[in-house]
């Protein structure tokens, strides 16, 4: 049998699932919707996809060696529990064991973070290939890091390594920072929002597309393209944001590369040349003169190759 791996990527309202050989290729891909699910009930559905893809590898004559399971929140690598947000009742919760336990036969089962997972598909199959010292970027709704520097992750004392969102990169500090972090309320996908928001608040005399104020990001880039000046407006504060916020990536880390990826990257990938110029004046300057800043090449499907790569990564060590 070929030796294969399971992975799982579990997101806020989805989980999909596929069979992956030591290469990134696929046998089999699997999708459930979690229609409001929450705590154990989400724990069964994953249980469920897993134990049909394991069925569907002794169809193929796969063997599974291990699974790997991408989570949109804190993995503690210790304890097995998991938090996710997105996900009611997964506060502390105990995933591994709840897996581990409904699992028979028994495989190795590892869980990790979607920033973890990220750099790790990055990095093996993405723009980052080969790369020892690469951070991926995540700017969606909110924003993540996921980092390797010398061929290890960054996880942290307590696994929250990477909740780069929290970065302070603007004086004084407003008490409006306080669920999501700076860099987060400004920059991230919900943060264009807000940034536009708060510039309109001030124009009393806009009639622009954005005047309702019922408007999305993907709203504001489309003003943008149009020529808007309060899309203008707001998309250059927000690089120079994303600007500094990789001056102090490569400061910190020295890394090869820094991937921009997520739902915003997507539109915001015309703007790195821009990014890239705002870190140059505040980074350290070899550094900087170093590192590239690209696009991923993976896009949605970093979770799900990241977790493929965590399991296949884990059984390397275990030999």
């Amino acid at each position: 049998m070929n030796p294969c791996f399971i992975a799982v990527d579990t997101g806020g309202t989805k989980i999909a699932g596929a069979i992956l050989d030591k290469d990134g290729k696929s046998y089999a891909e699997e999708t459930v919707f979690l229609e409001g699910a929450g705590g154990s009930d989400v724990a069964e559905l994953l249980y469920g996809l897993v134990r049909e893809l394991r069925k569907t590898a002794v169809h193929q004559h796969l063997k599974v060696s291990a699974a790997g399971v991408c989570i949109p929140g804190i993995a503690y690598q210790k304890s097995g529990r998991v938090w996710a947000p997105n996900i009611p009742g997964w506060e502390e919760y105990p995933l591994r064991e709840e897996l581990e336990t409904l699992l028979r036969p028994a495989i190795p089962v590892h869980i990790d973070s979607d920033r973890t997972c990220s750099i790790l598909a990055e990095t093996w199959l993405g723009a980052a290939k080969g790369c020892s010292d690469a951070i991926f970027v995540a700017v969606g709704t909110g924003i993540g890091a996921g980092i390797m520097s010398d061929g290890h992750i960054i996880r942290g004392h307590a696994d929250i390594a990477g909740a780069t969102g929290w970065m302070a990169l603007q004086p004084p500090y407003d008490r409006k920072f306080d669920a999501c972090g700076c860099f987060e309320y400004y920059a991230s996908g919900n943060g264009i929002v807000r940034t536009a928001e708060e510039f309109l608040a001030t124009e009393k005399d806009y009639k622009g597309p954005l005047k309702s104020g019922k408007f999305k990001a993907y709203d504001v880039f489309m003003a943008y393209d149009n020529k808007d000046p309060l899309a203008i407006k707001t998309i250059d504060k927000v690089i120079i944001f994303w600007g500094m916020a990789v001056a102090n990536y490569v400061s910190l880390f020295n890394p090869e590369k820094v991937i921009f990826g997520g739902g915003v990257f997507g539109p915001a990938v015309q703007f790195i040349p821009r990014i890239v110029k705002e870190a140059e004046k505040w980074a350290q300057p070899i550094g900087i003169k170093q590192v590239s800043v690209e696009a991923s090449q993976i896009g949605p499907r970093a979770g799900l190759l990241g977790a493929g790569r965590l399991a296949m990564l884990s059984t390397m060590k275990e030999g």
